[in-house]
């Protein structure tokens, strides 16, 4: 009965306030659910999970990322982070545009973009950066946070470098 008294309570990650969070997050690109976890045994680096869709794309992407959060000293409850990853998502349509030029001379005339509807499911994968900020509430159950996630995608034999920023506000327990 006295080692069941002497167990010690899990606490939140040092600096962080908190151990997990869950909420949304909308963003240019990517806006949806958020999840992150603080791993024990590690110094203020956390797991964070990403469901989100994106309208013009008409899909789904999944996007885990591994971060390192830094408490900034003068402000309780602020806390810098940065950290990678990567996602793999799911898309109906080929949603990049073919930019046709038309040439006379040295220099193209004029263009135009066509956007191409194939209504076809494609996979797309990449890589993805984050730098942001939260604030944990001192009083409430809620972190406040805003981050900057550019990512590079391939996509049907297409490849390109995005940048992303969003706002997430997440329930904590």
């Amino acid at each position: 009965m006295a080692s069941f008294a002497q167990r010690k309570k899990s606490t939140p990650a040092a600096g962080a306030g908190y151990e997990t969070g869950l909420g949304l997050r909308a963003g240019g690109y990517s806006s949806g659910l958020t999840v992150k976890h603080f791993l024990s045994g590690k110094n203020n680096v956390a797991v964070e999970g990403l469901l989100t869709t994106e309208y013009h794309a008409r899909g789904a992407r999944l996007t885990v990322l591994l971060e390192k959060h830094v408490p900034v000293s003068d402000i309780k409850g602020l806390q810098f982070y940065y950290g990678a990853g990567a996602h793999l998502g799911a898309y109906r349509g080929r949603y990049y545009f073919a930019d046709v030029r038309y040439r006379r001379g040295k220099k193209p005339d004029f263009y135009r973009v066509i956007y191409i509807d194939d209504d076809r499911s494609r996979v797309a994968g990449g890589a993805d950066l984050v730098l942001g900020l939260e604030y944990k509430m001192d009083d409430l159950p809620f972190v406040l946070g805003v981050d900057y996630k550019p990512f590079f995608e391939v996509f049907h034999g297409y490849t390109g470098f995005y940048h992303d920023a969003a706002a997430s506000l997440r329930f904590t327990f």
